[in-house]
């Protein structure tokens, strides 16, 4: 009963201070005890210690990419907060230690090194001064108390009576664990030094530091291209950045790289969003001087089309000292470019030869090791429907891999996914599986977002079980990766270049070529309402328009599930598969190609949460019949095709025949969604029609909130 008295919809807009809240508590709660016990596991199956390669990242405080809220102060405070969540985590384990550990000298060899801490502990106590482990973690305790003050401003919940020097990083607080755990080791406590409640905390130093999260920095390129021209104006250098050809651009940008004089001054007053950018890298200086260099690796440049938009980035960086002229080994934060748009992934090949040709960039790639390149999942979706996205990213990350091996780097893909299948979604291990041969190589970065973080991370058995099918698919992808004959690739390939044409120009005829299509999605779908959800800080629009290119990915994505249309996950498929003549081919296809398999796979699990008989509803609710009528018959005409075109492919008589318990899953939830969805398009109806119940409005976000919780990944 009492649940039933819940508030279930927010009042106010989340702030940036509210996410940043809500991811630490997934960290705190789930990853901080899981993965260390997830590598304990690891470690006693194989006989050895695994190296640390699993680690948590974040963007919430860095990412400005169409978020004005996210500051210099954001970046501080998510940095802040994390190693308060990171150090009082440690600092509880420290003291579990001191309760577990009694060994006594009087009883025992005591190893030099724990002697060594125990006597630099400060801790006099007689009633310890036979218990050289109690002491040394005292001074242990203590050393990460003062730690924990100076990183945080604050006093730790359980202060201790010792003062102690703070640790400069975390290897030197890992060191001291270490000497306890040598001691142990010799003492016949191998399980506690190594997979027991010691062993876990090395771990989790060697996972989290003291940072707990690296946050990746992201802004779009324009903006950068802004701020830049505004410098090299402001200090003389060239008076309109923005009219210079790439070649010159590139060619300035390098003289800037290697030249040891700053384009900024202290005493110039800059635009309002020149500021804000420089406050942003600086404060990233901050950070890396605070909570070391692995807080922050990466900044993901949005809408990456060029050299010069990673060289701007660069020469930001360089004001707030994270570049310096002639010291690759000192560029600490990788300019990661973002290929978004279906003729972005096209050009991302060249992009990245160019970009690897300048000498200075080569010395930087090469002392790191590597290179990340983000692939977008949702605009590319956006821009050109399912099943080219799909295979847009497939092509570019094949073509991606002889570029990295031309330039001796190694490659590291990381992929912009979302939740619903129109972003990217389904299952990890699939879409991990399904990668081009070559391209994951031992490394991968993943997104995870919305409603996928509680589904997957709400609790630590759920978490240990995605994290470990990550781990597994990219291990197999590695080592395994499922080739096909040079034959089969030839047919396969073409097969699906001729399917994605096809299906890119039914999708792009529909959603950017017929007349009325933006007023009719806006009039079908509860966009405008979404925005009264108050479920995220960033804006639903890039800018203030409502054309459907400045729409971002999510509410996209997201009123169209509402609706029941589900359109970014299938519209144009059906078109491609039936205009294509070889059905044979296709089904070799679905049985023998995981990447066209996978598709198939999670389209087939979106058309079977789609619904066109409730669709029609929301059709309903477009003002102009005759544009709702000609539109939605041909959605409708589109869908049928679809999912015919798909259960022959796949040899199947209805949706999920060989996947009964996601069928199963679904079915059970349709009965209450149905009417969520019936109750929705009267609501908005009403709402529209100008009633001003507030009632009326607060069941609009109430269906909205049910319907997406029961379509699950819906965003």
């Amino acid at each position: 009963g009492l649940l039933w008295q819940t508030r279930v919809l927010r009042f106010e807009r989340l702030y940036v201070a509210d996410e940043i809240e809500n991811a630490l508590s997934y960290l705190r709660d789930v990853f901080l005890p899981t993965l260390p016990a997830l590598y304990a596991r690891w470690d006693r199956a194989l006989g050895s210690r695994v190296p640390a390669f699993l680690r948590p990242g974040n963007w919430i405080g860095g990412d400005r990419d169409g978020n004005p809220f996210v500051t210099a102060d954001s970046m501080r405070l998510t940095m802040a907060r994390s190693a308060e969540t990171v150090l009082a985590y440690y600092l509880d384990a420290v003291h579990a230690l001191g309760a577990e550990i009694s060994i006594s000298a009087h009883h025992a060899q005591i190893d030099a090194g724990v002697q060594a801490l125990a006597d630099a502990s400060g801790d006099d106590a007689a009633s310890r001064s036979d218990e050289p482990y109690r002491r040394a973690i005292s001074g242990i305790y203590a050393r990460l108390a003062a730690t924990y003050r100076d990183l945080t401003g604050k006093a730790p919940s359980r202060p201790g009576a010792l003062k102690g020097e703070r640790y400069p990083d975390p290897a030197t607080f890992r060191a001291d664990l270490s000497a306890i755990a040598k001691g142990l080791a010799a003492q016949g406590g191998e399980t506690l030094a190594s997979s027991g409640s010691l062993g876990r905390l090395i771990r989790a130093v060697d996972i989290f530091g003291f940072h707990l999260a690296t946050l990746d920095m992201r802004q779009n390129s324009a903006v950068h291209e802004r701020v830049v021209a505004e410098l090299l104006k402001v200090a003389g250098v060239e008076a309109d950045y923005t009219a210079l050809d790439e070649d010159a651009r590139i060619a300035l940008l390098r003289r800037e790289l290697a030249s040891p004089r700053p384009l900024t001054s202290r005493y110039t007053t800059y635009s309002d969003e020149t500021a804000s950018e420089l406050a942003i890298v600086n404060a990233a200086a901050e950070v890396h001087a605070r909570y070391g260099r692995a807080a922050i690796s990466q900044y993901i440049v949005s809408m990456a089309q060029s050299v010069s938009d990673l060289l701007e980035v660069h020469v930001l960086l360089k004001e707030a000292g994270l570049y310096i002229p002639g010291e690759p080994a000192v560029a600490h934060i990788m300019a990661v470019p973002l290929f978004e748009t279906i003729g972005d992934l096209d050009a991302g090949p060249d992009i990245m030869r160019a970009w690897f040709a300048l000498p200075d960039i080569a010395a930087i790639a090469g002392a790191r090791g590597h290179q990340e390149v983000m692939i977008g999942y949702s605009d590319s979706n956006k821009d050109g429907g399912y099943l080219t996205s799909t295979w847009g990213l497939s092509k570019g990350s094949t073509a991606l891999r002889p570029v990295f091996e031309e330039a001796g780097v190694g490659m590291q893909l990381f992929h912009g996914r979302g939740g619903a299948v129109g972003r990217g979604g389904g299952s990890s291990f699939a879409a991990i599986q399904a990668q081009p041969p070559g391209t994951v190589q031992g490394r991968i970065r993943i997104t995870e977002q919305g409603e996928v973080i509680a589904a997957k991370y709400g609790t630590r058995e759920s978490a240990q079980t995605n994290l470990e099918a990550m781990a597994s698919a990219t291990l197999l992808a590695s080592l395994e990766p499922q080739r096909l004959s040079d034959a089969d690739a030839a047919r396969f390939e073409g097969a699906m270049e001729q399917l994605s044409t096809t299906a890119f120009k039914a999708y792009r005829d529909l959603v950017y070529g017929t007349d009325g299509f933006t007023t009719f999605f806006r009039q079908l779908t509860p966009i405008a309402e979404i925005a009264g959800l108050k479920i995220g800080s960033r804006p639903a629009s890039r800018k203030k328009s409502d054309a459907i290119e400045d729409l971002r990915a999510i509410p996209w994505v997201f009123s169209w599930a509402q609706a029941r249309v589900m359109l970014p996950g299938w519209y144009g498929v059906g078109h491609a598969l039936a205009a294509f003549p070889d059905r044979g081919l296709l089904r070799e296809m679905a049985a023998g190609w995981p990447l066209f398999a996978s598709t198939l796979a999670n389209m087939e699990m979106v058309l079977a949460k789609s619904d066109m008989g409730i669709a029609e509803r929301y059709a309903a609710l477009v003002e102009d019949r005759a544009l709702a009528d000609g539109i939605f018959g041909g959605i409708r005409d589109g869908w049928r095709t679809t999912h015919d075109q798909l259960l022959e492919v796949t040899r199947q008589t209805r949706l999920l025949e060989k996947h009964p318990a996601l069928e199963t899953s679904i079915k059970l939830r349709l009965p209450y969604i149905e009417p969520l969805n019936l109750l929705q398009v009267e609501l908005l109806k009403r709402h529209r029609a100008g009633e001003t119940d507030p009632k009326i409005e607060q069941g609009i976000l109430l269906s909205i909130n049910a319907i997406a919780t029961a379509l699950r990944n819906s965003g």
